[in-house]
């Protein structure tokens, strides 16, 4: 290959658009065993290549050069292949001040805490310093290179907090490195980790008022430090961002949330068709779960096994990118079922008046007028809470996904 990504395992990765959108050359993702690794960087058959966990410290040894920044992070993320030497970057060190600037976060005199003790760890470390940090600990379960305790750490007065270890990263999003509940005051959080979009981190930073991002700006931005390594040319102005914003939005779900009988599934649909995306509604799969009519599942289960049944359809699909998603009309009502739709999904609820809404049959907890708009009055202000954008239904069902198009595309 002439430029790829080499690591243990990359299922999860990114990299391949982003170069792609970024450069235009061909990008290849090679996953190579730690016994694979010495032959692979001895044959030098590449141009140039990124590396990723868990060899960022592995590859330092069969380097003929190392950029004084890289060699003092002591961590390499970028190879470039000059006439058969192979020379040694650290492009996670723009990436991450990049984040920083993106997060609209200064470090400049704060206390600031790395989870991790690896190689991005260090480049944390060595930006945070850079940019000013008076106070800069990191944290390891293990204590090892000098790294104080979790225990420890939750007695400190941080202000920032900065993730390097792979908690909460994909097919684990339910992972988190630190409940950030025992912290007082957190200004701000960067998770390295950049699938899902938005990690159990940074949901919860968020909620508790702080300034929040997971790692894709910052994936992107030392993806492009390394084109133009690769290229040895720089990249047009805007392209950094450009890409992102493509990136984001391809990866990011549309979750449409509002009482049965809203029109979820029909505004789902179209927006599926327009948008060249997958239509995914979770109802089909509570009833592949089951095997059984939703109707059914309440009579001979009960409502508790729906739910539970609700709940692991939700966390299946929300795993999943670029999908349009139409939610059962109670799937807002477990916290969880929120989290995982926002982790990687941005959440409209479709609010149609409930005097327009039709009783049916086959939604058991809504068969007849009375018992619809309980459930309304029951359920609107969770519907508005859990909601990024809510769309009001009004007109036809393409007016509506037409209203939800152009807000996504913002």
């Amino acid at each position: 290959m002439e430029y790829g990504l080499i690591g243990e395992k990359l299922p999860h990765s990114f990299s391949k658009e982003i170069h792609e959108k970024l450069a235009g050359y061909d990008y290849q993702l090679k996953e190579l065993t730690p016994a694979q690794l010495p032959g692979f960087l001895k044959e030098r058959a590449f141009k140039g290549i990124n590396v990723t966990i868990p060899y960022k410290q592995t590859v330092i040894p069969y380097l003929d050069e190392i950029d004084p920044k890289a060699a003092a992070i002591g961590a390499v993320n970028t190879i470039v292949n000059r006439d058969g030497r192979l020379c040694g970057y650290n492009t996670d060190y723009d990436g991450m001040v990049a984040l920083v600037r993106h997060a609209g976060l200064s470090l400049e005199g704060k206390t600031v805490l790395i989870l991790g003790t690896g190689g991005t760890s260090k480049t944390a470390m060595a930006v945070a310093k850079d940019l000013g940090a008076a106070d800069v600990r990191r944290v390891s379960r293990s204590g090892k290179e000098g790294a104080i305790s979790y225990e420890e750490a939750q007695r400190l007065p941080v202000q920032i907090l900065i993730n390097t270890t792979p908690s909460g990263m994909y097919p684990h999003p339910d992972g988190q490195p630190m409940d950030l509940s025992r912290f007082g005051w957190l200004e701000g959080v960067l998770d390295a980790v950049y699938n899902p979009l938005r990690t159990r981190l940074v949901l919860q930073a968020r909620d508790n008022r702080a300034r929040a991002q997971s790692g894709l700006y910052m994936l992107v931005a030392q993806a492009a430090a390394a084109v133009e390594l690769f290229l040895g040319k720089p990249l047009l102005e805007g392209a950094m961002d450009r890409v992102y914003r493509q990136i984001h939005g391809e990866k990011q779900n549309i979750v449409l949330t509002g009482m049965p009988g809203s029109g979820k599934s029909t505004v789902a649909r179209i927006l599926a068709k327009e948008m060249e995306r997958e239509f995914v509604d979770v109802d089909t799969e509570i009833i592949r779960l089951a095997k059984l009519p939703i109707s059914e599942i309440f009579a001979r289960k009960g409502e508790a096994y729906f739910r539970d049944l609700e709940s692991r359809a939700i966390a299946e699909i929300s795993q999943r990118t670029g999908l349009v998603i139409a939610t059962g009309g109670g799937a807002v009502l477990r916290e969880e079922n929120v989290r995982h739709l926002r982790q990687n999904g941005r959440l409209y609820f479709l609010d149609r008046p409930v005097e327009d809404i039709l009783p049916s049959d086959d939604r058991p907890l809504s068969r007849d007028r009375e018992a619809l708009e309980q459930r309304y009055r029951e359920r609107y202000t969770r519907y508005t809470v859990t909601a990024d954008t809510r769309i009001p239904v009004e007109g036809n069902a393409d007016t509506v996904a037409q209203a939800i198009r152009e807000e996504f595309l913002i």
